[in-house]
């Protein structure tokens, strides 16, 4: 895959925010989609030997070398969800834990395992937020600018904005405000569970990303692609960490 280098990664904090600011006058908010025939789930693991809370010191020596980022992609034929191919890749983590950062910390080796693929996917599912951010440039926006891509961002949890409770109902949503702007969706996947929260990554509108992760929902509440890569990303830390197999 083509990835289009449009900054350093080696920066502060402060630094990083003034990037997400400049980076995010190129975002596109609005549905710019291929005919989809395959979609991707990427998603990040981590081992760490200390407080991933870490704060930059002069010296730039953020992190030890042996505090690692391992990332993981998986991509499916669309809309049968059949396999086609994984990638993964693992390198030195450089980037220190600050919330709405996230895209730094873990961006770099996502785009190694991405290098690695075949095929490039027609849409990809960040097991992160997108627009739902404090400067509306999560890491699935970020990712997909550096990809060139449609991207979605789908989290476990939320960052920030305040949540509507939508109906009990698999398919049901409700939007997470941020004052008075939509942010992103508050979507059920599952009839009686938690909610997760869906958001426009790039070149996708927030009705085409709430429809499309329902598309790739198997009945459980995570998406297949992000599910997959969750486990994914599990299995090649204990693979690093020489532990047993389930």
């Amino acid at each position: 895959m083509r990835i289009e280098k449009m900054h350093s990664w080696n920066v502060s904090p402060k630094e990083a925010q003034e990037i997400q600011l400049d980076l995010r006058k190129h975002w596109i908010g609005e549905d710019r989609l291929p005919a989809i025939r395959s979609v991707a789930g990427a998603d990040v693991a981590f081992v760490l030997t200390g407080s991933q809370a870490l704060r930059p010191r002069p010296t730039r020596s953020l992190l030890r070398e042996a505090n690692r980022a391992i990332a993981g992609v998986i991509v499916y034929r669309f809309p049968e969800m059949e396999e086609v191919e994984r990638a993964d890749a693992v390198r030195p983590l450089r980037f220190p834990y600050v919330p709405g950062l996230l895209s730094f910390r873990e961006c770099p080796v996502l785009l190694a395992a991405f290098a690695k693929l075949r095929q490039a996917p027609d849409l990809i599912f960040c097991d992160a937020h997108g627009y739902a951010h404090p400067r509306r440039f999560g890491l699935a926006c970020h990712l997909g600018l550096l990809l060139n891509r449609a991207t979605i961002g789908c989290a476990k949890s939320r960052l920030i904005g305040a949540e509507g409770l939508p109906p009990r109902k698999a398919g049901a949503w409700a939007p997470l405000m941020d004052e008075d702007e939509t942010i992103g969706a508050v979507l059920r996947t599952r009839d009686g569970v938690r909610p997760i929260y869906v958001s426009q990554g790039h070149r996708v509108n927030l009705a085409s990303a709430i429809r499309l992760t329902l598309d790739v929902c198997d009945g459980l509440r995570i998406p297949r692609p992000t599910r997959d890569a969750d486990q994914y990303v599990r299995d090649l830390k204990r693979k690093l960490l020489g532990a047993p197999g389930r």
